[in-house]
């Protein structure tokens, strides 16, 4: 009986060589799918499943050209480098061979449905509304909890956990961004942070092909995407190829220990990377603050390594092609290698010639920022290949520029003017990212006191949306929104009054502001929608006249249209002697934006204390 037995079971194994246990276990494929048709006809795909290294490999089309096999010491991972120079859109299978056992692992290639040049990135004609995606509004709560992820709770009460907003959250509430008129919309990390705890703003990514599920889901965004585009918004996605979560399957079961920095051994960064740029800095410095990880729980990448590089980038292009994202922001730039980085934005523009990024450049003066720059002279013969660089030392000089006295040689207004003086130093002061806060900064108004200022605000935001650059906007300073970084950073990022249901206040409603914040978001609305298709502020040039009587003058100008700012940074009324302004006064009198009366442009002219005026001709 047991000889027929082991006969039956020795026949069945022929007749059926590719039961369960007969192949591998593919758990991630990286990318999901490709496209045929990009520039770049090279694609790595990284494979991940139980001891698979040894397999044989090869490909069931006859188009595709299988160019390099990577095998890595953990046996879990197999990278193979395919060539699609010839490839048409098609399904095939990647066959790993490991004696008898047979694995296919089905793979698409889509027809590509953009094309590269049709992508438009953000610009100065633009302004940014930055969004904390689990803090504006939660469409879908029933999405807050997401079985099998490891932070299983949400509480709104506390500052560092979930709170639950989503992209439901974001699409039911496209009209009143839309009405705002801002132009485009800036989401913090929107990928998979499947963290144990303190992930809500997505800095800690743990997979870079899969949209977070208490989000949504990859379409889903891509749903949303669609939205905004049909409302006239653009939408810039925040990536970060500088670390990653520590519970990414990249750094829990790596496919060898140079994926990351200090060979995966956690060593804190100094965060001091002005070294990467510093001539007397010595080679220990730049180490450890390009090096350095974060956190214990953000293992740093190490983008020297050909195969991290590559799937970084394709990482990004994949969510470009697939969602057709206008923008990229580079968190923490400066901290990745600079070759790698300048590489990664060289290929991008490549693929999407009017695409834009912009790096988190935060850097404590305009000569380091500079730096960064596409075509900075200061960095030559390198190049950065980095379009915009955020303007941190300007939003710095304007947390102060509005609550100081402007004197004719320091203080309050004269900062701005000083600073503006030494545009030179960047290769395109246009494309500057300009911002009064973020959501790693104090919001511009840090307590009640400054929330009652509107004067204040009124002229830090007629400031912001007049200057050179690319403004942005963070969600609720146009409703007066306070907070102080000392506070913790999860106060920088309250959630938005109305967003959730049950909220007892909804600022998304005229009814639910006070009367202040009403003043505060229908000055901002004006201003925003005058500058929308503004030319002379958003493509002109920028002249300006030294600080007289307290009084910071600039025009904006392009062609035959301009724009002429007064702003008085004083206390007191001041009368301003015309004479030196004739050259951007081209007739006797112009109408004011803000108020619609007409004023008198002789001889002189009264600018009340705090006062603004803004003419166009």
């Amino acid at each position: 009986m047991k000889q027929t037995l082991l006969t039956v079971m020795a026949v069945l194994s022929l007749l059926f060589p590719f039961s369960s246990k007969s192949y591998a276990v593919i758990k991630k494929v990286a990318p999901t799918f490709w496209w045929a048709g990009m520039k770049n006809p090279e694609l790595q795909v990284l494979l991940y499943g139980d001891d698979i290294s040894s397999s044989e490999v090869s490909i069931s089309s006859k188009d595709i050209y299988l160019k390099e096999i990577v095998r890595q010491s953990n046996s879990n991972y197999l990278i193979i480098y395919l060539d699609l120079n010839e490839a048409k859109a098609q399904n095939f299978d990647i066959i790993l061979k490991k004696g008898r056992k047979i694995t296919k692992v089905p793979y698409e290639l889509k027809e590509r449905i953009r094309k590269g040049s049709d992508i438009e990135g953000f610009t100065a004609s633009d302004v940014l509304y930055l969004i904390m995606p689990d803090r504006f509004s939660n469409g879908n709560p029933e999405n807050d909890v997401v079985p099998g992820m490891l932070e299983n709770k949400v509480d709104r009460n506390e500052q560092y956990a979930r709170h639950g907003g989503d992209f439901k959250g974001i699409s039911e509430h496209l009209d009143y961004i839309s009405d705002l008129g801002v132009t485009a919309v800036w989401l913090n990390p929107t990928q998979e942070n499947d963290m144990k705890e303190g992930s809500y703003h997505g800095y800690a990514i743990t997979d870079y092909y899969q949209i977070d599920r208490r989000f949504g889901s990859n379409e889903e965004f891509l749903k949303l995407v669609n939205e905004a585009h049909d409302k006239g918004l653009k939408v810039v996605m925040d990536m970060i190829f500088n670390h990653c979560g520590s519970e990414n399957y990249l750094f829990k079961d790596r496919p060898q220990d140079d994926w990351f920095n200090f060979r995966s051994n956690y060593v804190q960064t100094s965060f001091k990377t002005a070294s990467v740029m510093d001539i007397h800095a010595s080679d220990y410095e730049k180490a450890i603050a390009t090096d350095g990880w974060f956190t214990q729980v953000m293992p740093d990448l190490n983008q020297r390594n050909r195969h991290v590089a590559r799937y970084l980038i394709q990482s990004s292009i994949w969510w470009i092609e697939y969602a057709g994202i206008n923008g990229i922001r580079q968190d923490t730039h400066p901290y990745a290698d600079y070759d790698f980085m300048s590489t990664w934005c060289k290929e991008v523009l490549e693929e999407y010639p009017h695409f834009n990024i912009v790096g988190e450049t935060w850097l404590n003066s305009n000569v380091l920022v500079s730096y960064w720059q596409k075509d900075s002279k200061l960095a030559a013969p390198k190049n950065s290949n980095l379009p915009t660089v955020m303007d941190f030392p300007l939003t710095d000089l304007m947390t102060k520029a509005f609550d100081e006295e402007t004197t004719e040689w320091s203080g309050g207004l004269y900062r701005l003017y000083d600073y503006h003086t030494q545009d030179f130093v960047y290769a395109n002061p246009m494309s500057l990212l300009t911002f009064l806060d973020n959501h790693d900064t104090s919001r511009f108004c840090k307590n009640e006191e400054d929330s009652k200022n509107i004067t204040r605000y009124k002229q830090a935001i007629t400031y912001l949306l007049t200057t050179r650059g690319i403004p942005q906007i963070y969600y609720g300073t146009e409703i007066l929104m306070a907070a102080d970084k000392s506070e913790g950073d999860g106060y920088l990022r309250r959630d938005f009054p109305g967003g959730w249901e049950g909220d007892e206040v909804n600022c998304f409603t005229r009814e639910g502001r006070t009367e202040l914040q009403n003043e505060a978001f229908d000055y901002t609305r004006k201003l925003l929608n005058f500058r929308k298709g503004n030319e002379a502020i958003c493509k002109g040039t920028m002249k300006h006249f030294a600080i007289r009587n307290g009084i910071y003058v600039y025009e904006r100008k392009y062609n035959d249209s301009s724009v002429v700012v007064f702003m008085n940074g004083t206390d007191e009324n001041q009368t301003l002697n015309l004479a030196p302004y004739k050259e951007v006064l081209p007739k006797s009198e112009a109408i004011d934006f803000i108020t619609g009366k007409k004023v008198a442009l002789k001889d002189e002219l009264l600018l009340e204390k705090r006062g603004i005026l803004l003419l166009t001709f």
